[in-house]
């Protein structure tokens, strides 16, 4: 049976008149990835600040390994540790003298923290640049280091905070599968990311969150379910044909302007997109290219954020 490591029911948060969190709740079960998505101000940052202790829900609680957050506070902070979006170590030093800095900060001893130091550089391949000034660093260096000094002191809980923002595709790969190497060894991962695609590559379970509460959550498929079934893409040529288009297949399709394009909802068979782009010739719209595609988490997304939900209409 999985045992959650991380609880938060019913949090509540407000600046002022603003509503940030309106009775938040999920759970995360231990060694899992955890992704929670949301557009900008969805609330993310803020559900992290409270379960990282950095700031008191103004309701509901919130649970480390059994520890509330609000009053436990010091034995919450023993159990995690938190990388932000942007890398926090001195340029000035070399990899190796931030990794010994940041241990001893971490109050281990001398001779544990050399260990943990050296075995983390190996861990995350960076014994090679040990000894060079960090600001001779690549951002995806950097990002490794960032997230080995996270790892002293063995927290059992790692927040993640936007992790490959700003990584190459090749980076990011790398950065993928130091994190599954981490969850695989029993490291709790709670991950905010702006990337679908990684969500769907790492995550055990996905929570979006639109206006302070989650409006989906569940694995990857499990939410892709929710979309239903596949969508046929027709993207046009000129602004005409797409207007037209979007007035002929309004019900049940999403437009975008900007690409030309429009999504209809179709059960992936061959006789329904025939009937489709056949109902479309006869009303003289020709599509310059067709697509199917299988629902993904940008569907999701859409579907279950207020925001950027939004059925067809002429623009």
């Amino acid at each position: 049976m999985n045992t959650p490591i991380i609880s938060a029911d019913g949090l509540r948060k407000a600046y002022g008149e603003k509503t940030v969190l309106d009775g938040l709740s999920f759970h995360v079960n231990k060694g899992s990835i955890f992704a929670l998505l949301g557009e900008n101000g969805a609330g993310k940052t803020t559900t992290v600040q409270i379960l990282s202790t950095l700031i008191r829900a103004d309701g509901g609680r919130a649970k480390i390994a059994g520890f509330d957050c609000a009053i436990e506070k010091k034995s919450v902070r023993r159990m995690i540790s938190l990388t932000g979006q942007f890398t926090a170590v001195d340029e000035l030093l070399t990899g190796e003298e931030n990794m010994h800095m940041m241990a001893r900060l971490n109050h281990l001893r001398r001779a544990e923290a050399k260990k943990q130091a050296q075995e983390l550089l190996e861990k995350f391949d960076l014994t090679a640049v040990a000894k060079r000034p960090v600001k001779t660093y690549s951002g995806g260096l950097k990002r490794r280091l960032d997230i080995a000094i996270s790892l002293l002191g063995s927290p059992e809980v790692l927040f993640l905070d936007e992790p490959t923002t700003g990584l190459d595709p090749r980076s990011r790969m790398n950065m993928w599968h130091l994190i599954r190497d981490l969850a695989n060894h029993g490291v709790t991962i709670f991950l905010t990311t702006q990337y679908l695609e990684e969500a769907d590559q790492l995550a055990d379970k996905i929570a979006v969150i639109d206006q302070g509460r989650i409006v989906a959550e569940g694995s990857a498929d499990e939410l892709k379910r929710l979309v239903g079934e596949e969508k046929v893409e027709l993207h046009f040529e000129n602004e005409a044909d797409f207007f037209k288009a979007v007035e002929h297949v309004a019900e049940g399709g999403f437009a975008e302007k900007s690409e030309l394009c429009v999504s209809v909802t179709t059960d992936g068979s061959g006789e329904r997109v025939r009937m489709l782009l056949n109902a479309l010739h006869d009303n003289g719209i020709e599509p310059a290219r067709v697509q199917l595609r299988k629902p993904t988490l940008d569907d999701v997304f859409m579907k279950t954020t207020s925001a950027k939900k939004k059925e067809v209409e002429a623009q």
